[in-house]
């Protein structure tokens, strides 16, 4: 038995003859004494190899690195000078008394502190991986959040019930993941994009607290942020209001942060609408850290004889705004064409820009190829709203709303990301949470000419909006909420409708009709007939706010075994064919892909 992991060793256990395992993270001859650095999840210490024991010297001869050893010996002081800070045993190391060699490694692909390893090397060899440092503190944060979680949860009466893994075929957004029946032909499970209506059902059940830390699955394109298996802490609870519920994981979430980084986050989060942060950021998932906000033209600019921005705001779904960037002045005309050709990932036709270099002057002053297609009306206002000064740069956005805000949202973020924004004050490097509430219950599918649930078909309207299903559905608000921190949607949820004739309005409003929302949603139209309570819940994806914590900038840096941006997996290399065996039992005949 060990007396304790190898990287807990410390000044408390000097003098004292302990036994510990791991792996050889490195190996060093100083001139006949072996110096062993000895990794285990929780560290490193320093073995010392004297020669005087000579059978122990021999084995610790043939040591190469990632062996897998058991070392006996004496806990010491380091000689004065030789500490190591960084490390907990760094004021000690282990005189070896005894060594074992309990596996021999073959020479790894790569050192394991290489910090320029790509991703394919290390999700091939992800085994390795794993025993980086960095990944095995990654995990290990991954743990104390997921134990936080439950603690918290537990004191608040909450209960983990499982639901099943292999469902049915339900729209949620995303595409399915199918599992083909081998008992009943031709027939399909679906993995569970979110455990939604299980979690309603157990409402209706009488468990009026459920939470689940559990997987999910989404067959769609992939990002850093993005996996098709991901993890998700999904809560429901009967009998409280939205302000009650939002009130209640708020608490859980500075509670986790707490007590797994100790950050103390604001208390409270502050609230802001859908449509406030749309109109300021663009985007429903504001970066507050970035100390930029969009400046509204839109009808200023309906009669200026710039048709990029008056044809833009003549339009019924238009949007002209301006983005100050203060001292951006200085931005050189080749950074602004890269500017430009980002905007453009997002549908952008152009960037138009003003650079301010003396107000005094009036149009004078300003410095654009534009300026000359816009009349007085029009510059006074748009210095006066957006506060400009000299030395500023203007970027502008015009063209439909949806356009204008993700490209001129993303410009936002990557310009207040940038070495230039933190050098001039613009971002705030901290913790900074939101709550974006009242979001649009539905959202118009010009392709499919139908409105479409924004959130998910099972989220019930805001008090006094129920008349708008029948009526006007793009003027219903929901009463759904959204965690945000730091740009990133960490969290959302709702309050469910719990009423079945609530719940039919909507299916009409989505154009699903009785007989498909019977085959769809039956089991759920029957549940709610029964008394089913008031309820509502949240879920946080467990992956994103571990990556947020450990500062790591993908999903895939704290998950054990993730895919890659094409779903796959190169340390198994799934998903791989089948044989036709398999095939036949599962009723599933392959017709040639087309190349």
């Amino acid at each position: 038995m060990r007396t304790c992991y190898t990287g807990l060793v410390c000044t408390d256990h000097l003098d004292q003859l302990v036994t510990l395992f791991g792996w050889v993270h490195r190996r060093r001859d100083h001139g006949g004494v072996i110096f062993i650095d000895l990794r285990d999840r929780e560290g490193l210490a320093q073995i010392v190899c004297d020669p005087d024991r000579p059978d122990m010297f021999a084995t610790a001869e043939r040591i190469r690195n990632e062996f897998c050893i058991q070392i006996k010996g004496k806990v010491r002081r380091r000689p004065a000078g030789t500490e190591n800070a960084s490390l907990r045993s760094g004021e000690i190391e282990v005189l070896c008394h005894e060594l074992e060699i309990l596996n021999a490694s073959v020479t790894p692909p790569f050192q394991l502190d290489d910090e320029n390893l790509s991703e394919t090397t290390r999700l091939t060899h992800r085994v390795l991986d794993l025993r980086r440092p960095a990944m095995q503190q990654n995990l290990m944060l991954r743990y104390r959040v997921a134990m936080a979680v439950r603690r918290y949860l537990d004191a608040q009466g909450f209960v983990d019930i499982e639901t099943p893994m292999l469902t049915k075929s339900t729209p949620e957004g995303a595409r399915d993941y199918l599992v083909p029946s081998r008992v009943n032909a031709g027939e399909f499970f679906a993995l569970p994009q979110s455990p939604q209506l299980f979690k309603q059902l157990l409402m209706v059940s009488g468990f009026d607290r459920y939470y689940q830390i559990t997987k999910c699955f989404r067959d769609e394109d992939l990002r850093a942020d993005r996996q098709p298996e991901f993890t998700q802490i999904d809560c429901e609870t009967s009998f409280l209001g939205e302000q009650e519920i939002r009130d209640c994981f708020e608490s859980m979430i500075r509670s986790v942060f707490k007590e797994a980084i100790a950050v103390d986050l604001p208390n409270p989060f502050p609230v802001m609408s859908y449509q406030e942060a749309m109109r300021r950021f663009g985007s429903d998932k504001p970066d507050l850290r970035v100390k930029l906000e969009f400046t509204e033209l839109t009808d200023v600019m309906k009669d200026v004889s710039f048709k990029v921005f008056s044809d833009a705001a003549q339009l019924s779904d238009g949007r002209v705004i301006a983005l100050r960037i203060p001292g951006g002045a200085t931005i050189s005309r080749s950074e602004i064409d890269t500017y430009t050709q980002f905007v453009s990932i997002y549908g952008a036709k152009g960037l138009a820009w003003i650079k301010v270099n003396d107000l005094s002057k009036g149009r004078e002053g300003l410095q654009s190829p534009i300026v000359k297609n816009l009349h007085d009306a029009a510059i006074d206002a748009l210095l006066a709203r957006s506060h400009a000064a000299n030395g500023d740069i203007l970027f502008f956005g015009a063209d439909k709303a949806k356009v204008v805000n993700d490209a001129l949202g993303a410009l936002r973020v990557k310009i207040g990301h940038s070495d230039f924004a933190k050098a001039n004050q613009l971002f705030e490097d901290d913790w900074r949470p939101l709550w974006v509430v009242d979001f649009p219950m539905f959202e118009y599918d010009d392709q499919a000419q139908r409105w479409s649930a924004c959130h998910h078909p099972f989220t019930a309207p805001k008090d006094g909006h129920e008349d708008y299903l029948a009526t006007d559905p793009g003027l219903a608000l929901a009463m759904a909420y959204d965690m945000v921190l730091n740009g990133w949607e960490i969290g959302g949820g709702s309050v469910r409708i719990h009423r079945e004739a609530v719940q039919s309005k909507v299916f009409r409003a989505l154009n699903i009709g009785a007989e498909e929302a019977r085959a769809k949603f039956g089991f759920l139209l029957d549940a709610l007939q029964y008394g089913a309570p008031p309820h509502g819940g949240i879920a946080f994806g467990l992956d994103r706010i571990v990556t947020m914590m450990s500062g790591a900038e993908s999903i895939r840096d704290v998950i054990a075994f993730p895919k890659t941006q094409r779903a796959q997996c190169l340390l198994t290399d799934a998903p791989s064919e089948v044989d036709d065996k398999q095939l036949r039992e599962l009723h599933i005949r392959l017709r040639a892909h087309a190349a």
